[in-house]
């Protein structure tokens, strides 16, 4: 079969990883150990996947540099406390593990921290697939395309033969911005309208029929 892709780039809490609770649970006490209210389930979800400091400004609006520190501060230490138990979605390792194999370039363009990344990837077992990574704290935050842009020039890959995978708006404006298609998944942080907004390719409730569509189509 003729590939449509050569770049496959996936974002990481929410696509690949089981983590938007942990996630939003950590937000919220952080929120609250800061000395700022707490800002509810749904709030909290809706900010995923931009860098934690953009989260925080979009979330709490003006507060002072203090009170930022303290929420990061305080997110970093509940998340670093659970971050082992996050597990993939199923069948995520088995499909990134064949797409390695079918020669697809694979990359993960996310809103974490390099040191969180680094982690998270050799704890899944899925650093050894991944041919490019780009973080938050290397680039601007989605939905800036940089990290596209940079693993594309990375890559030689032109943008018609790049594909974006998200759980969120941000993922998938990302995208758009870079001039890139996109797949979207409903399991993770952001409901399916505001992915809609974004005109993906197409969008799943489960990684596996997301994997049986790149199978089939990428």
């Amino acid at each position: 079969m003729t590939k449509r892709f050569d770049l496959i780039v996936f974002d990481w809490d929410g696509t690949l990883a089981n983590s938007t609770q942990i996630i939003v649970d950590s937000i919220r006490k952080g929120a609250v150990e800061a000395g700022l209210p707490d800002p509810g389930n749904e709030a909290a979800s809706s900010i995923i996947g931009l860098g934690l400091r953009e989260a925080i400004q979009q979330l709490f609006g003006v507060i002072s540099q203090e009170q930022i520190q303290q929420m990061a501060a305080r997110y970093n230490v509940h998340y670093s406390a659970h971050q082992d138990d996050v597990v993939l979605f199923d069948q995520a390792y088995d499909t990134v593990a064949k797409l390695n194999q079918q020669g697809y370039m694979l990359a993960v363009a996310t809103g974490k921290g390099r040191r969180g990344l680094n982690h998270a990837l050799e704890h899944s077992g899925l650093e050894e697939f991944m041919h490019g990574t780009r973080c938050v704290d290397e680039c601007q935050s989605k939905p800036h395309p940089q990290m596209l842009l940079e693993l594309m020039d990375e890559f030689g890959v032109e943008p018609e033969r790049a594909l974006m995978i998200g759980d969120t708006s941000f993922d998938l404006q990302m995208a758009q911005n870079a001039k890139v298609a996109s797949l979207g998944v409903t399991y993770g942080a952001h409901p399916l309208e505001r992915l809609l907004a974004h005109s993906p390719l197409a969008h799943f409730d489960d990684f596996a029929t997301l994997g049986q569509w790149l199978e089939t189509n990428a």
